[in-house]
């Protein structure tokens, strides 16, 4: 696409015309095959929501089966009413049940290069079931029992993942903190979930630089602010990254491979209710009391293997790779669903661009990655080196492209299709949000797509477009919003249910969840989002948001990125 042909800004979004069909190849393998078999499935879907999330269930190991998929007195949704299951078993144990125990699950690339290669680490399904095992296992003998939330503030190594995964299988909650978080930051969102126990590493690397994780978490913990603390952090586990000088305090402070060292390679998986407390993720806390959003083992089940099976097309034989950090909930939602579905995922450490401007085209060619999930904030980083810089690497096993966390610019947008997707990739942009841990808006990849495009609704979530006065508006600019539950959306805020419900309840009564996005549905149905409603300009009935500020600029051939903030 040319940039005359691209340009106009967000006009040229609302007005875009040429669509961009699915590649036949890629229709007849995928799990929803054609776009009437997806309308189909998406009507059945909102019209009887009980029988559809109960089939996508049903696909998943249950311990005891439930006695009803829903339970809605409003505006609170109880899913899987009687079940018991547990995410760890259906994310590993089940997998080397059912014969897959020797195949890859985790690839993990560090960011340092040594004598022209990175270190890389794989684990298999056996080997996922072994170590989260064990972990488990040292958590219990520091005390850990169900229902003790667990923190974990650590870079993105393997290890994370099995401290993920080991929580759940003792049905301890965990909190993820992101690794780039303050001392006040930590401070605060242990203190909202009353943990006693955080999960770190002496340090991760950077752009290759160290950063200093334990210390970060010392300091949280020895200032005169720790004394708030509803309760003393009585252990904290570090792995040894980089072999920096941490301090040990006595008693407290234990290593992970210490810990590893003796313990047992059995623990069954707990059986937990559906409705059981499987993490929180906080959606922000830069400034006041941080919200901490709560979800479920089986809702994220049900959910995050809906999307990852059907928008993104996972299979045993992929490689999924998402340019995330696990304090996002890209990371989670990926980890979940693709080992959900018995395929692979990858873990990096660093910097997109580190050392040298292509190192993630490097990796998408030397691991042949199937799926590749980027935000366009970080396509226009890597577009900086020009076109070249993608197709210097065989980038041919990419069969789809995601995206999610802001609108995208129309240049940015066909720069990717054509250089990283080789013409040939869908580009599955998807919005949901920390509260959903999912998608409210999801293209398939055996869709027609226009560029920018969301394209609409995912399986499953009753999505709309109000106006001002709650009445559903195409051809303008409107609010989106939820008229039915959906499995991992969040139950509440942490300890502050009054908050929660003023967020998403106040604005269009008790029944319509309100997002806080600006949506748009074309006349072809298309729909695009322009950012938050509550970050937006009004002059004389006219709404413009950093969105449309920042598609204006990038079209100028010397600006390669745009951030607006209203003020």
């Amino acid at each position: 696409m040319s940039q005359s042909q691209a340009g106009g800004g967000m006009d040229s979004v609302l007005h875009e015309s040429r669509k961009f069909p699915p590649p036949a190849s890629f229709s007849a393998n995928a799990h929803i095959q054609s776009f009437d078999q997806y309308d189909q499935m998406y009507r059945e879907s909102i019209d009887n929501p009980e029988k559809f999330w109960g089939e996508k269930a049903a696909d998943l190991h249950w311990f005891k089966k439930w006695s009803r998929v829903l339970e809605w007195n409003l505006p609170d949704a109880k899913w899987f009413v009687g079940g018991k299951t547990n995410l760890c078993y259906n994310c590993v144990d089940r997998q080397v049940k059912e014969g897959l125990g020797d195949k890859t699950a985790i690839i993990w690339e560090g960011e340092p290069i040594e004598n022209g290669q990175p270190e890389i680490r794989k684990f298999t399904y056996k080997d996922l079931q072994r170590e989260t095992s064990k972990f488990a296992n040292a958590l219990k003998k520091l005390g850990v029992k169900k229902g003790d939330v667990v923190t974990i503030y650590m870079p993105m190594v393997p290890e994370l993942a099995i401290a993920m995964l080991a929580c759940a299988r003792i049905g301890a909650p965990h909190s993820i903190i992101f690794g780039g978080f303050s001392a006040s930051a930590i401070r605060d969102r242990v203190a909202d979930a009353s943990s006693k126990i955080i999960i770190t590493a002496d340090a991760g690397w950077r752009r290759g630089k160290h950063v200093p994780l334990k210390f970060t978490v010392d300091e949280a913990l020895q200032t005169e602010e720790a004394e708030t603390l509803k309760q003393p952090v009585n252990n904290v586990i570090t792995l040894k990254r980089c072999d920096n000088t941490v301090t040990m305090a006595e008693g407290r402070d234990h290593w992970w491979h210490e810990l590893m060292a003796d313990a047992s390679d059995d623990c069954p998986c707990e059986e937990m209710d559906a409705e059981d407390l499987l993490f929180i993720l906080y959606t922000s806390g830069t400034t006041g009391k941080p919200k901490g959003t709560v979800h479920t083992h089986a809702g994220c089940l049900a959910q995050m293997t809906k999307e990852l099976g059907y928008a993104f097309d996972v299979k045993p034989e992929d490689r999924f790779f998402w340019l995330t950090d696990i304090g996002w909930m890209m990371g989670p939602w990926e980890m979940i669903g693709v080992t959900s579905l018995g395929g692979a995922f990858l873990v990096y450490e660093g910097a997109p661009n580190w050392p040298n401007p292509d190192r993630l085209f490097e990796i998408v060619a030397r691991h042949k990655i199937t799926q590749l999930g980027i935000a366009p904030t970080a396509i226009r980083l890597l577009r900086r080196a020009g076109d070249a810089l993608a197709e210097g690497h065989d980038l041919s096993s990419l069969r789809l492209i995601g995206s999610t966390g802001e609108p995208w610019d129309p240049e940015s947008w066909a720069w990717c299709f054509k250089h990283v997707g080789g013409e040939r990739c869908p580009i599955i942009n998807i919005s949901g949000g920390t509260e959903l841990v999912g998608c409210h808006l999801s293209p398939l990849p055996t869709t027609p797509l226009k560029s920018c495009t969301l394209w609409g609704p995912g399986l499953g979530m009753d999505v709309d477009c109000f106006d001002d006065d709650g009445q559903p508006i195409r051809g303008g600019l409107g609010h989106l919003v939820l008229k039915q539950p959906a499995p991992s959306l969040t139950k509440s805020f942490l300890g502050d249910d009054e908050r929660y419900l003023a967020t998403y309840f106040e604005r269009f009564g008790d029944k319509i969840w309100y997002h806080g996005d600006w949506a748009y549905v074309d006349e072809d149905g298309f729909w695009f989002l322009h950012g938050r409603s509550d970050d937006t300009i009004n002059v004389a009935g006219k709404r413009v948001g950093p969105a449309e500020v920042e598609a204006a600029i990038v079209e100028h051939p010397d600006a390669s990125e745009a951030a607006a903030v209203g003020v």
